[in-house]
């Protein structure tokens, strides 16, 4: 079923209304244009047969003109011959060659009227879809924008994209642990150790030999028991 009813729909229309009320203006900018299209082409037809009946009816015309012409010939001969019944029947046949003649005349009035509106339905309608043209490269690009905003605005958000970002934080964080424990181990190295250092050193070193040294006396009188 057609958007429009009638040629009068088409030039009538408010594009801009019928679009803002559109589920799918694309779609229905393009159905707009293909239709607009079809009609022109049967407006455009009918204007041809019109021509076409037009020329046709002129030439009739010109004939009937002729034979209106002829008939008047032979009225003057035959009256000139004093055969006036002969002049008489003459005239009666131009007379009805005149009356086919206005009617030809009369079809060809509305044959032009006719034209005439063909001609302005022509000029409206190339002007709607000059419109409807405009409004669909219009809506073309609106949509690409839109579509373009989209897909950017879906990467942004894309939680593949977080996800990747919290394993780069992730790997960030390890490696400043790595790198933290590594600079740990080299704290206080490659300086020289003072002297209250060393003598704490054999201070510890004396106090552990003497720990063990109790320990092994203390452990000597238990094997010779055991002997």
């Amino acid at each position: 079923m057609g958007i429009f009813s009638r040629l009068t729909d088409i030039i009538n229309s408010n594009l801009n209304a019928l679009l803002d009320h559109a589920e799918e203006p694309e779609k229905m900018i393009r159905l707009m244009i293909q239709e607009m299209e079809d009609t022109l082409v049967e407006v455009r037809s009918a204007a041809a047969k019109t021509i076409a009946d037009q020329k046709d009816a002129e030439r009739k015309l010109r004939r009937l003109d002729d034979a209106q012409a002829e008939w008047q010939r032979k009225a003057e001969l035959a009256l000139s011959k004093d055969r006036e019944d002969l002049a008489k029947g003459a005239l009666i046949e131009k007379s009805k060659l005149a009356e086919m003649a206005a009617q030809i005349q009369e079809d060809l009035e509305h044959l032009s009227e006719a034209l005439g509106r063909h001609e302005n339905d022509v000029i409206k309608l190339e002007s709607k879809l000059r419109e409807a043209r405009a409004k669909k490269a219009t809506i073309e690009a609106r949509y690409k924008t839109a579509e373009n905003q989209l897909r950017v605005k879906r990467s942004l958000y894309d939680t593949r994209i977080e996800d990747a970002f919290l394993r780069f934080d992730k790997v960030d964080s390890r490696l400043d642990r790595l790198e933290g424990e590594a600079e740990a181990l080299d704290l206080g190295r490659g300086q020289g150790r003072t002297l209250a250092d060393e003598f704490a050193s054999l201070e510890t070193e004396d106090a552990i030999q003497a720990e063990l040294d109790a320990l092994k006396s203390k452990l000597k009188p238990a094997k010779k028991a055991d002997q």
